[in-house]
Parts: structure tokens; C-alpha cells; sequence
């Protein structure tokens, strides 16, 4: 039996324990184009919840606009997809309502880094315990080809036909540079165990985990990444007991890199780095102070949950 409060459940405990199958996550036929890196990213997040066994009706998936975006249509557990930019702040105020839910953040890299990116940077000092994926395919593709912060310099879109004039944005730079900023990494679709375990790192730390996903576009933005994911030794691996250790991955990529992430200026540099795309984990503190263990909102009933929503809408009645 559940009481419903708002758009979430409160859930009675359960009388025995379920085990969840893969299947048990699969929603809506994924709807992206064939070839899309999202679909990588999909089915690497549900492995992710059936290895750590996530009660569906405990875990939410949050999004703004764009193509991954409809993340949450793909997976049956909860899900709010929200206005564009807007991912952040709805999921730090349902993690800080419901602390017992498990809750993950979906954005693209317009979504995150143009219109989202006062939340992005704030979330970032908030540091609420939050699983946050940037799908980072370089491009505005939901709408057909515009640059996006992240698009390369010179690459040619519908809103710069001559190539973009600025240098791109990097989003790995500008997440270490936030004070109280607690992980950050970076993996890529095409390499799905790499992409795995990072995930898996992401979730078990205790903070904002801020992961930045390469994606490919095989639609408008082919060419970001594809020279990446032809020659491997583009490629060097992060490799520390405490980040991500791919062993069935480095015959692939044989430039290895030995990071220890709680150095973070040496993760700035590596983030700063153009000798070769860099996958692992940057950094991580798990010691950072934690918004949502600071500012606790006290524990209510279903039926105080009710009373309190009920009394807010009762404000606008006309």
C-alpha cells in the first residue's frame, strides 16, 4: 500500500524482498535516432539500477529539454521531465524533501552548461547528494543543428554557417572551479564498460556526483568525437584505487594515466589538457559539506504532506 504526497509516493514497507531484473527498469521504446549515444547511456544506467537493486517507486530521474531530456520516458521509475534548464532545482528540492529517494539528473549540454548553467554552478556548491549525467554531444540537436556552449571552435551549425568564432566551454574546467564542488568525472558512451563503472562511482559517492558523458550525435555532430573513437590513442585512462579501473579496457587505450583525485589541482590540469580526451575520475571529496545534511527538512506524515500542499493551493483560489 502507498499514500500518494504531490507527485511522489510515501511507501509503506515493503512485507518481503524484491529482486529487480533489467527488464524490471525498461519504459517507452527509446525513441532517439539509431546510432545515438543515448542509447549506450540508457542501457549502462539500467544496469546500474538492477546491480544496485534501486526500488523503482524509490528512485526518480529528473530532465529539462533536449534529446536526453526524455530520459525519464525510457525507464519505469519516477520521473519529472521539466522546462529547459530547470533539472537542478527540482531535484535538490525533491532529494531535500524525500532524503530516502534515490535521485538522478539528465541534461544535455545546452540544457546544463547555456540556460541551466546559474543552477548548474550553484548545484555544484550545494553539493546535495545527487547522481548528475551531462550528455555532451557538442550540438543543440533537438532542434536541429545550433551551437551549443560546448560546440568546437569552427565547427559549422545553422546559427554559425561559418564556424563557431568562440573557443567551447569546458565543462570539466568550470565544475572544478566551483567552490565545494565534491566529484567530477568524465567517460564516454562508445566505451560502455568505462561508461559503467563510472556511473557506478558516481552513485556510490555521497555528495553531487557530476559526471560528463561524451556522446555522439550521428545526426548533426558526427565529426566532435569521431576521431576519438576511431583512434583509441586519443584516449587516456585515469587510473587510481579510489577512481575508475577498467582492466578489460586498457589494451584498448594504452595511454594510462595514474591520478589520485583528491588532487585538485592536478585534476584542473588534466581538465585543462588537450594532449588527449581524458576518461576517469578527476576529482572527488567525499568530505565536502553537504546542503542537504545541513538544512534537513523535518520528517512528515503523508497526511501533514497533504495538509501543507492543499494550504499552498488554497493561496491562489479564486
Amino acid at each position: 500500500m502507498t499514500a500518494t504526497c504531490g507527485l511522489l509516493p510515501v511507501l509503506e514497507p515493503a512485507e518481503h524482498e524484491a529482486h529487480y531484473e533489467i527488464t524490471d527498469y525498461e519504459g517507452a521504446r527509446a525513441r532517439w535516432c539509431p546510432g545515438c549515444g543515448d542509447h549506450s547511456i540508457l542501457a549502462s544506467v539500467q544496469k546500474l539500477l538492477s546491480a544496485e537493486q534501486l526500488t523503482p517507486e524509490q528512485t526518480v530521474f529528473v530532465s529539462g529539454i533536449g534529446c536526453s531530456s526524455r530520459f525519464p520516458h525510457y525507464l519505469r521509475t519516477y520521473g519529472f521531465h521539466g522546462i529547459h534548464g530547470r533539472a537542478l532545482p527540482v531535484a535538490t528540492g525533491i532529494k531535500l524533501t524525500r532524503p530516502d529517494l534515490q535521485v538522478f539528473v539528465v541534461m544535455g549540454d545546452g540544457d546544463c552548461t547555456s540556460i541551466g548553467a546559474a543552477h548548474w554552478v550553484h548545484a555544484l556548491r550545494y553539493n546535495v547528494n545527487l547522481t548528475v549525467l551531462l550528455l555532451d554531444n557538442g550540438i543543440y540537436a533537438l532542434t536541429k543543428k545550433q551551437t551549443s556552449p560546448t560546440t568546437p571552435q569552427g565547427f559549422v551549425s545553422n546559427t554559425s554557417p561559418e564556424g563557431g568564432v568562440l573557443p567551447s566551454l569546458n565543462p570539466l574546467s568550470v565544475a572544478l572551479g566551483v567552490t565545494n564542488a565534491s566529484f567530477v568525472a568524465q567517460t564516454a558512451e562508445w566505451s560502455p564498460a568505462h561508461l559503467y563503472a563510472t556511473l557506478r562511482a558516481a552513485y556510490h559517492h555521497r555528495g553531487l556526483s557530476f559526471v560528463r558523458i561524451l556522446q555522439r550525435c550521428p545526426i548533426y555532430s558526427t565529426a566532435v568525437y569521431q576521431a576519438a573513437v576511431q583512434d583509441p590513442a586519443r584516449i587516456a585512462l585515469l587510473v587510481h584505487d579510489d577512481g575508475v579501473v577498467v582492466p578489460e579496457i586498457e589494451k584498448i587505450y594504452k595511454s594510462q594515466v595514474a591520478h589520485d583525485p583528491h588532487d585538485l589541482a592536478a585534476a584542473r590540469r588534466i581538465a585543462d589538457a588537450t594532449d588527449h580526451i581524458h576518461l576517469g575520475v578527476l576529482y572527488r571529496d567525499p568530505s565536502r559539506l553537504r546542503y542537504d545534511e545541513i538544512r534537513r527538512v523535518p520528517p512528515r506524515t503523508a497526511e501533514e504532506r497533504l495538509t501543507l500542499i492543499d494550504a499552498e493551493l488554497d493561496r491562489y483560489a479564486v
